[in-house]
């Protein structure tokens, strides 16, 4: 569900006088990429008026997207990374203007490396209602004001849809790879169901075929912990100053979802019940270690997300369901036939290995047979993130089969 950049998995257990420097004055309203910001490494492409399958339209659809490496002449080795819920179209490269964070998957996507760029032109567009560039809430409406709340109802495949449409746009009719995690594997398993003709392999990390009751709850929580802040003002809170957005709301969203992404094991090993100070948590002020952890990965990330565009991809993980209007998950995993890596890890607390076996039994090219390929990590959800050594060789492994033609 998440995306982590590098600094939310630092091993100290102690929030350091730098890593709080780093919060220094009020958060912004929104710390979503907004008109006039440095553009960084993104291109932009204007994709024209875009219908979402629930009713709402745009007038004018843009996608914001990164590449790495070069298309080669045939178009045949582009690959398609979708990124997770928080993330963004910077997988790779140092942080920088218009990139507060460096790349989320630079262990994977470079010359050498899994996604090796000496061969393969890899493409990470920001998804539909992100909030880094591509149209979402924070994106100015044909009034001139932000979307905000108004933002149209947005489903896993609308977010396929707009990626087809960048695909179509850049003359790509047929991926060498599609591959995401997360909420990402959600929009990669789409792509192989909804479109199987255009994609020669895939890959879905961490990712189930169907949103269920539990992970619904989950999200629900931290949608209303935003909801809750008074300072969001119903969606309408761009032109607040600094400190006075819904700041709160969306760090509390925030911690929440940490402890889906992070194993019980990780956190308790990493904090055991230490405290914070020397002051005692047991009714002297003092405070536990993992709640200053929370609290400052809470913090930070109204710096870089938006709250509108947060329950607008929140919601939109909760409408996924491959088998809807399909014949019901089964069915629609029948589709799959392409060489297809369905990875799970065995400390994934948010999707559980469950979620993939069910992928994994139902899609025909499953290259495992009828099984996930289980990785064990101590890292939970977010290990398809971390765990860059065993993911890459399974992605590899996958791009030496031969897909056909």
């Amino acid at each position: 569900m998440d995306w982590q950049t590098p600094e939310d998995s630092f091993p100290s257990a102690f929030i350091t006088d730098a890593n709080v420097r780093e919060l220094a004055g009020k958060p912004p309203a929104t710390g979503g990429w907004r008109e006039g910001d440095p553009p960084g490494h993104r291109t932009f492409a204007s994709l024209g008026p875009f219908a979402f399958e629930r009713g709402g339209s745009l007038p004018a659809l843009r996608v914001a997207y990164e590449t790495f490496g070069e298309l080669d002449a045939r178009r045949s080795n582009a690959v398609l990374v979708c990124h997770a819920l928080t993330g963004d179209s910077h997988a790779a490269g140092a942080p920088g203007p218009g990139h507060p964070t460096g790349g989320w998957w630079a262990d994977i996507v470079g010359p050498g490396l899994a996604l090796d760029t000496d061969r393969w032109f890899v493409v990470v567009p920001n998804m539909l209602g992100g909030c880094q560039g591509t149209t979402g809430p924070v994106s100015l409406a044909p009034d001139g004001r932000e979307w905000g709340a108004r933002f149209p109802y947005t489903t896993i495949r609308d977010q396929v849809a707009a990626q087809a449409a960048l695909a179509d746009a850049l003359g790509i009719e047929r991926w060498a790879l599609v591959v995401g995690g997360s909420m990402g594997g959600m929009q990669a398993l789409e792509w192989g169901v909804g479109r199987p003709e255009r994609v020669e392999r895939l890959a879905v990390l961490a990712a189930p075929a169907i949103t269920t009751a539990d992970q619904i709850a989950r999200g629900a929580l931290q949608i209303e912990a935003i909801h809750t802040d008074p300072a969001f003002a119903d969606g309408d809170y761009y032109e607040a100053a600094d400190g006075d957005g819904p700041h709160r709301g969306l760090a509390l969203a925030r911690r929440l979802a940490l402890l889906d992404y992070r194993s019980p094991h990780e956190l308790n090993q990493r904090f055991d019940r230490s405290w914070q100070s020397t002051r005692s948590p047991l009714g002297e002020g003092g405070r536990y270690a993992v709640e200053s952890y929370l609290d400052f990965q809470g913090n930070k990330f109204p710096r870089r997300f938006d709250a509108n565009s947060y329950i607008t991809l929140a919601t939109a993980m909760n409408s996924h369901d491959v088998g809807r209007d399909r014949g019901g998950v089964e069915a629609a995993l029948e589709r799959v036939a392409m060489p297809t890596l369905v990875l799970a890890i065995d400390s994934d607390r948010l999707f559980p290995v469950a979620d993939q076996e069910r992928v994994a039994a139902g899609v025909p090219g499953n290259i495992d047979d009828s099984r996930p390929h289980l990785i064990s990590s101590e890292y939970g959800h977010d290990a398809f993130l971390i765990e860059s050594e065993i993911v890459g060789a399974q992605l590899r492994r996958l791009l030496e089969v031969r897909a056909e033609s």
